[in-house]
C-alpha cells in the first residue's frame, strides 16, 4: 500500500487523470481487453470528468478499453442520481465504443435489483477468460465517503462478507436498504472489486480524514469497508492535505 498526498482536490484530479491514461495506455500495449471499473460521485466528475484534458490521454488504445462500473443507483437511464450520467459522455468522446461501455441495468431494463445484478454478473462472465466469472480488471478507482463506504457497501453489509468473487452470485447483488438515498442500488462485491491489477482508492477533505486514517490503518472491514479494498500488484490512497490529517 501506498499513500499519495497531493496539496489540494484539483491537483489530486489532475495527476490521477493522468495516472488512469497512463495505465490504460501500458495495458492496451499489452493487452487485447484492458478493463477499468469507476465509481460515481466526485470520482467520477472530477477525476475522470479530466481525462480528455490529459496530455497522455491520446497515448491510450482507448478502442481496447472496456469500462465497469462497481455500483449504480437503480433509477432510469441519464436520471442525476446514476453515477454514469456524468461519465458516460466523458467515454464517448475518448472513443470508447458504445458496447465497451457497460453501464448497469436500469429500472426499464431489469424487474428489480436483484435482476439486475444477474444482468451485470452475466456480462461480466461474458468477458471473462474459460472457467472464470469475470475478466482481471486492470485498475479499479473508488471514491469512499465518510463513513468508509465503498460501491455501495456500507458499514456492516454483507456483501462485505464475500471471501471470493467464484460464482455469478458472488460478484454482484442487489441493494434494497442503502441507508444514503436511493435505497435501491446494484453493487459489485468487495472479493469482486478486488478482482484487480490495479487498486486506487481517491478521497479527500476533512469529512473523510478520519475514514481515511482508519482506512490506511487497515481497521475492521465491516466498520470501515474502505480497508478492504486490495490490488494484486499495487494499492495506492490518493488524498490532500486536508483528507491526511489524521494520518
Amino acid at each position: 500500500m501506498t499513500v499519495l498526498v497531493y496539496p489540494d482536490p484539483e491537483t489530486l484530479a489532475k495527476v490521477t487523470a493522468a495516472r488512469v491514461c497512463l495505465a490504460l495506455a501500458d495495458a492496451t500495449a499489452l493487452r487485447e481487453e484492458v478493463h477499468l471499473a469507476i465509481a460515481g460521485g466526485s470520482v467520477g466528475t472530477s477525476v475522470l470528468g479530466a481525462i480528455p484534458d490529459s496530455e497522455l490521454a491520446g497515448s491510450v488504445n482507448w478502442g481496447n478499453v472496456h469500462v465497469w462500473w462497481v455500483d449504480e443507483r437503480f433509477v432510469p437511464i441519464g436520471h442525476a442520481d446514476r453515477n454514469d450520467a456524468a461519465v458516460t459522455p466523458v467515454f464517448a468522446s475518448l472513443g470508447i465504443p458504445d458496447e465497451n461501455i457497460h453501464s448497469m441495468p436500469s429500472p426499464a431494463q431489469a424487474d428489480d435489483v436483484a435482476d439486475g445484478a444477474a444482468q451485470y454478473a452475466a456480462t461480466l462472465a461474458a468477458h471473462a477468460p474459460e472457467g472464470d466469472v469475470m475478466p482481471l480488471l486492470d485498475v479499479v478507482l473508488l471514491g469512499m465517503g465518510p463513513d468508509g463506504h465503498i460501491a455501495s457497501l456500507f458499514p456492516q453489509h454483507p456483501g462485505l462478507d464475500v471471501d471470493s468473487a467464484g460464482t455469478p452470485e458472488t460478484v454482484a447483488f442487489g441493494v434494497t436498504d442503502s441507508p444514503k438515498p436511493p435505497a435501491e442500488r446494484i453493487s459489485l462485491s468487495l472479493a469482486a472489486v478486488n478482482h484487480t491489477r490495479k487498486m486506487w482508492l481517491a478521497a479527500w477533505g476533512a469529512e473523510k480524514a478520519p475514514a481515511i486514517a482508519a482506512g490506511v490503518a487497515g481497521g475492521a472491514i465491516n466498520e470501515i469497508p474502505a480497508a478492504g479494498a486490495r490490488g494484486r500488484e499495487e494499492t495506492l490512497w490518493l488524498t490532500d492535505l486536508a483528507g491526511s490529517a489524521d494520518l
